[in-house]
């Protein structure tokens, strides 16, 4: 590995830093959220703001190496930050915004670091429930330090959790899967980062969504790679592009059962 976090102690530094951020800029916040709207329709609290902002300096005083990209950063910035020769970090400061500002206590603060467009670390970590997930490019995934495997008895698609945006898919695939579901149950958390970190813990085993962007799968997208899972596009390409554009995602907890639900979604595309 050509960065720092290969050693213990930066990377406990991080995820420690990290942790503790999100407890003084988001967490407090929980109960007492003022929002207002961006051009796109979607929502920005303060929490939003405060996090990136704290994160970007705790980054720049620890790794001023690598550049700086937030969900809030201007798209310029975005990508100026993506072509950094050394790499940068990618931070979504509140992942699933929506229901923070609904006092809906499922969301998260996401960031990857990308190094010649590669994600080599990936950080998720959970205020409400204090989890962090964690992956370090070909050294495995863990939760709150421990290892983390996409273990799942649920080997048949026909019997799985599946966690489904139906409101990002296209429309006949959505009422396809409404009417005609191969899965025994479906769920829909609101935090694209949690999704994938739920998927690599085995809390669902299958997963689609039609549109994230690279803020907000970058972590999550490692973690359950390094956890055993598999994830490729709805087109079947890797889901992971160093770019800002969105990008839709397919995964389950295990190769033999992203085959069996890749199969069906593409009957129905």
């Amino acid at each position: 590995m050509t960065h720092p976090f290969a050693q213990t102690q930066p990377w406990q530094t991080l995820k420690d830093g990290v942790r503790q951020i999100a407890r003084d800029e988001v967490l407090t916040r929980f109960k007492q959220v003022d929002f207002t709207r961006k051009e796109d329709g979607s929502l920005l609290t303060e929490a939003d703001t405060a996090m990136q902002n704290a994160c970007q300096d705790f980054l720049q005083q620890h790794w001023p190496q690598f550049q700086f990209l937030g969900e809030e950063s201007t798209e310029s910035e975005q990508v100026e930050a993506l072509s950094a020769p050394k790499g940068c970090w990618i931070l979504d400061p509140v992942d699933g915004t929506s229901n923070f500002a609904s006092h809906l206590p499922v969301y998260s603060i996401s960031l990857a670091l990308v190094i010649q467009g590669d994600i080599v670390l990936g950080l998720v970590y959970d205020p409400d429930r204090d989890e962090m997930f964690a992956a370090r490019k070909d050294l495995g995934a863990e939760l709150n330090g421990r290892a983390l495997n996409a273990v799942s008895p649920h080997a048949q698609l026909n019997r799985c959790i599946s966690l489904v945006d139906f409101k990002r898919l296209p429309p006949e695939m959505a009422k396809t899967l409404v009417l005609n579901a191969p899965y025994a149950s479906q769920r829909s958390i609101g935090s694209v980062a949690l999704d994938w970190c739920w998927i690599a813990a085995g809390r669902a085993q299958v997963y689609v969504h039609g549109a994230q962007n690279i803020w907000d799968y970058a972590a999550g997208w490692l973690i359950l790679n390094e956890a055993g899972g598999q994830s490729a596009t709805l087109d079947n390409d890797s889901v992971m592009q160093p770019r800002v554009i969105k990008r839709s995602a397919v995964a389950a907890t295990s190769p033999e059962l992203f085959s069996q639900w890749q199969t069906w979604l593409n009957r129905i595309k």
